[in-house]
């Protein structure tokens, strides 16, 4: 799911249909859920292709989520190794109360803090030389601008937008996977969304032409 589709280059969007999406956004098929927990349950007798199908799996959205939060690639591909690595030792620890894809978030959600803790990397503009290019689909001046305003989001806001929209948890998999209240996320992302179309809005503005007015 790219950006353009959370909100328009002008930064309008209808209420509702925002709030469908978000709705729908964490919704995986019941069935890949449980080939998922299958998965994992092969790892728990240390089933090695088991462990190589959940990683080919979740290796983007991983790499996407800890990059988003590290800007970092070097980072971003040490701690995706380091994640599945907790997740072959301590397969026998998912119990099913939740989805695998919100445990495995979850254990990526803690390791990202801790290297982020660690580090406390400045999220200055000089970190986008770093920024893959996920969906060739995505207009490329509009992603510049929502990246840019993402980074001028307080952490907090930053990490629940690149959860809901970019892994596509929905709020209750994020309240979760961050171990804070529902209605906390659904405030994050309200304050999140609107300083967000201020700053699409804004470089909207500055970027369009004056009217074909001729001055002089």
């Amino acid at each position: 799911m790219g950006w353009p589709a959370l909100m328009t280059r002008s930064g309008q969007r209808g209420e509702a249909s925002e709030e469908a999406m978000v709705a729908t956004a964490g919704k995986k098929p019941d069935g890949e859920n449980e080939r998922e927990a299958a998965l994992l349950q092969r790892i728990v007798q240390r089933d090695r292709n088991a462990i190589a199908d959940l990683y080919r799996i979740y290796h983007a959205r991983l790499f996407k989520f800890i990059f988003r939060l590290t800007h970092s690639y070097t980072a971003a591909d040490e701690l995706v190794n380091d994640i599945m690595l907790l997740v072959w030792q301590n397969a026998s620890a998912f119990r099913g109360d939740s989805k695998v894809s919100t445990w495995i978030f979850g254990i990526a959600y803690r390791q990202a803090m801790r290297h982020v803790t660690r580090r406390r990397p400045a999220l200055s503009q000089h970190a986008r030389a770093e920024e893959p290019a996920y969906d060739d689909s995505i207009d490329i001046e509009t992603e510049d601008w929502v990246w840019r305003g993402l980074h001028a989001l307080p952490y907090a806001q930053q990490l629940t937008m690149v959860l809901v929209f970019y892994v596509g948890l929905s709020y209750s998999e994020t309240a979760e996977v961050t171990r804070c209240p529902v209605n906390t996320v659904k405030t994050r992302m309200f304050h999140a969304r609107r300083k967000l179309r201020e700053h699409l809005a804004g470089s909207a503005t500055a970027d369009s032409p004056h009217d074909g007015r001729q001055h002089g």
